[in-house]
């Protein structure tokens, strides 16, 4: 894989968005809700997901595979998204559902 990435990934759960052109789906897994980082910050991801790189490219999309062997390689319980609107947001899956499972982890982190 080429390191032309929209992201970086840091430490052992955390996703720094860095390319305010592509947005970033963060995929943990398919029983997961996906979830979308913007330039603005997180959202529900409802679309259908792109099915290769050309298409996702062509939606300005990243596709980003936690358990993917080239980013974590294991689904995650949490995850930190540093995202381009200078917040640091947890994810916490097993709060999937109610107002814990996003929320902003420190206002800003730059």
């Amino acid at each position: 894989m080429s390191q032309d990435r929209s992201f970086i990934k840091s430490g052992r759960n955390t996703i720094i968005h860095k390319d305010k052109k592509l947005d970033l789906v963060i995929v943990n897994s398919e029983i997961h809700p996906k979830i979308k980082v913007t330039q603005h910050g997180l959202e529900p991801f409802k679309e259908e997901l792109p099915k290769n790189r050309r298409e996702a490219k062509e939606r300005y999309l990243e596709v980003v595979y936690i358990t993917s062997v080239d980013i974590f390689g294991e689904e995650k319980r949490l995850l930190f998204i540093q995202a381009l609107d200078g917040r640091e947001y947890k994810i916490d899956y097993s709060k999937v559902g109610t107002k814990l499972f996003v929320r902003i982890h420190q206002d800003s982190y730059l």
